[in-house]
C-alpha cells in the first residue's frame, strides 16, 4: 500500500471496530518504513540501520545512597520523575514529586536535559516521553534517560520507541519474570532506521499531523457514543408510537449502531402493555374467557396501578397456573427403590430457551418420578442466583423423554390447555415482569432470589386469547427482524475490521 492509498482509506479504517488504534499503528509503520517520505526531497538511497548506542547516550537514575527516597521529598523544588509522569509523549506535572535543590546537586546521575527521551525499564515497559514541559529534573531508578546525538531528532526517536517495531524490541529483550524488566544494555542494542535529519523532521511533522487527526476521530467517536443514548431513546420512542418493521429498520439505519438488546426489551415492554398491536372489538374479552374456562381472577382492582386495554384483565399467576418446586439434591434415599434420571438446573433455564447442552442426572425414588417429571408446555422459572438469573423463564418442549427439575427451578403447569404458555414466558422475561421480581426478591451482595409464594402471587396481564396469539406472532416477527438486522450489523463490522486488517497486511507485503 502506498502513502496515497493509505490516506485515501484513512477515514474508512477509522470507522472499523478498533479502527483508530489500527490507524495509529499504521501511521507509525508507514513512518518507519519510508512510506511517509517526501519523495521529492528525500535521497534515493535506502535509509541505513543503526543501533541505538550509535546515535544516543544513556543515563540511569542514581542508585547510590543519594537516591531520593521519600524522606528527601519536598513540596516544591526539582521534579522527581517516575513512569506515572510520562503521558502523551511529554512529562506531566500532575501529582509530581519534588526534591530539594541541595539534594539534586548531590545526585551522581539521572539528571534530565531538554530533549531527553525518558524510557521505562520496569513495570510499564517501553512507556516513554520527551522532556519538553520539564527540562530540569531527576528520574526514578525505573527510568532510563536516552539522550539523542545530533544525528537523530528527539521526536523521531520517541515515535520509533512507541511504534510496533519498538514494541517488538521490548518483547525480544524483556528479561523479566514476575515483573516485566529491561536492561539499559539491551536497549542500547535496539536497531532503528536513520533517515537524514531533515527527513526525520519532515516525517515527524507528518506523523504528528496524522496523529492529531486520529485524536480528532477518537474525540468524534467518543462524542457519538456520548450522544448515542439520547438518539437511541428518541428512536425507541418513535418505534413505541408505531412498532412496525419499517420503523425497526429505520432505527438501525439512523443510529448506525443501535443496541439490539434494547430493541428486544422495547418490543417485549410494548407487547405486555398492549401497545404492540391494536385491539380487536370482536375478541372474546379476558373476563368472559376466564369465566368460560372455570377460572377466577383473585386480584383486586386496587392492587394494580398500571392501566391495561379495556378487554384485558390482570390476574395472579396462581389463578391460571399451578406452580411447584423440584427435586432437592442430596436427599437420603436409603431403603427406597430409586432410578437415575436427567434433570434441569438453573444453568439450563435461559430467558426464552432451555439449554440441553449439559444435562446432569439425579437419583430419585421411583414413586416420585410422576411428581417431578416435566410435561410439554410446562413453564420453568429460575429461583435466583446472580441478578440476571432471577425469574428467568422458558417453556419445556419435551426435548428429553423423561426429565425432572431441581428445587431451584420452579415449574408452572397451566390450568387450561387453551391458555398460551408463551404469552407468560414473554411477560416474565420482559422488563415489566423482571422489575416485579427485582423488587420482590431477597437480595444480598450480587445475589438475589425469589420464592414460590412470590411467583404464585405475581400480577400478570391477561389479554383475550386471540390477542395473545396475535401479540406473540408479532413479537416473533419483530424479534426475527432484530436478529436479522443485528447479523447484518455484525457482518458490516466484520467487513470493516477485515478491511482494516487487509490494510495492515498490504503494508507488510509491499
Amino acid at each position: 500500500m502506498t502513502a496515497a492509498e493509505f490516506l485515501i482509506h484513512f477515514g474508512e479504517i477509522a470507522n472499523a471496530p478498533g479502527g483508530v488504534a489500527r490507524l495509529r499503528e499504521l501511521v507509525l509503520n508507514f513512518a518507519l518504513a519510508e512510506r511517509l517520505r517526501d519523495q521529492e526531497n528525500s535521497s534515493v538511497n535506502e535509509w541505513p540501520s543503526v543501533t541505538l548506542i550509535e546515535v544516543a547516550s544513556f543515563h540511569n537514575g542514581d542508585r547510590s545512597k543519594n537516591y531520593p527516597s521519600k524522606a528527601f521529598r519536598v513540596t516544591r523544588g526539582v521534579p522527581f520523575i517516575n513512569a506515572g509522569h510520562l503521558a502523551n509523549g511529554d512529562v506531566s506535572l500532575e501529582d509530581m514529586d519534588y526534591i530539594s535543590e541541595e539534594h539534586f546537586e548531590k545526585l551522581g546521575g539521572g539528571k534530565i536535559e531538554a530533549g531527553d527521551v525518558l524510557y521505562c525499564l520496569r513495570g510499564s515497559l517501553g512507556k516513554c516521553a520527551v522532556a519538553k514541559s520539564v527540562t530540569r529534573g531527576a528520574i526514578a531508578s525505573s527510568l532510563l534517560i536516552i539522550r539523542p546525538s545530533e544525528r537523530i531528532a528527539s521526536n523521531f526517536l520517541y515515535w520509533y520507541l512507541v511504534s510496533p517495531t519498538g514494541s517488538a524490541m521490548i518483547r525480544q529483550y524483556d528479561n523479566g519474570s514476575a515483573q516485566p524488566n529491561l536492561s539499559a544494555a539491551n536497549v542500547k542494542r535496539y536497531v532503528l532506521p536513520l533517515p537524514p535529519l531533515a527527513e526525520q523532521k519532515r516525517i515527524v511533522a507528518k506523523v504528528e499531523e496524522l496523529m492529531a487527526l486520529c485524536d480528532q476521530l477518537e474525540a468524534q467517536q467518543q462524542e457519538r457514543e456520548r450522544r448515542f443514548p439520547v438518539l437511541s431513546r428518541t428512536c425507541h420512542a418513535r418505534f413505541a408510537e408505531a412498532p412496525t418493521p419499517a420503523n425497526l429498520n429505520r432505527i438501525f439505519d439512523e443510529t448506525g449502531n443501535v443496541s439490539p438488546d434494547d430493541l428486544r426489551r422495547s418490543i417485549l415492554t410494548l407487547a405486555v402493555q398492549g401497545k404492540l398491536i391494536p385491539q380487536h372489538p370482536d375478541d372474546e374479552p379476558a373476563e368472559i374467557c376466564l369465566t368460560r374456562l372455570g377460572l377466577q381472577a383473585t386480584l383486586r382492582a386496587d392492587e394494580t396501578t398500571e392501566a391495561l386495554p379495556s378487554s384485558w384483565m390482570r390476574v395472579r399467576f396462581e389463578d391460571v397456573a399451578l406452580t411447584a418446586g423440584g427435586v432437592t439434591l442430596g436427599r437420603n434415599l436409603v431403603g427406597r427403590e430409586t432410578v437415575s434420571l436427567p434433570y434441569l438446573r438453573v444453568a439450563n433455564v435461559k430467558r426464552g430457551e432451555i439449554d440441553t447442552s449439559v444435562i446432569k442426572e439425579v437419583s430419585i425414588a421411583t414413586d416420585e418420578v410422576e411428581r417431578y417429571a416435566l410435561r410439554e408446555n410446562d413453564l420453568l422459572m429460575t429461583e435466583g442466583g446472580d441478578w440476571d438469573k432471577v425469574g428467568r423463564a422458558a417453556i419445556w418442549k419435551g426435548q428429553i423423554p423423561v426429565c425432572l427439575h431441581q428445587n431451584h427451578v420452579f415449574r408452572s403447569r397451566f390450568r387450561s390447555n387453551e391458555i398460551l404458555p408463551v404469552w407468560f414466558e414473554r411477560y416474565f422475561n420482559s422488563p415489566v415482569g423482571r422489575s416485579y421480581f427485582e423488587s420482590a426478591s431477597k437480595q444480598t451482595t450480587n445475589l438475589a432470589s425469589i420464592n414460590m409464594r412470590q411467583v404464585r402471587g405475581c400480577p400478570v396481564p391477561f389479554p383475550p386469547l386471540a390477542e395473545q396469539r396475535r401479540i406473540v406472532a408479532k413479537v416473533d416477527e419483530l424479534m426475527a427482524l432484530v436478529d436479522q438486522l443485528e447479523a447484518q450489523q455484525q457482518e458490516r463490522d466484520k467487513l470493516a475490521e477485515a478491511f482494516a486488517k487487509a490494510c495492515v497486511a498490504s503494508f507488510t507485503t509491499t
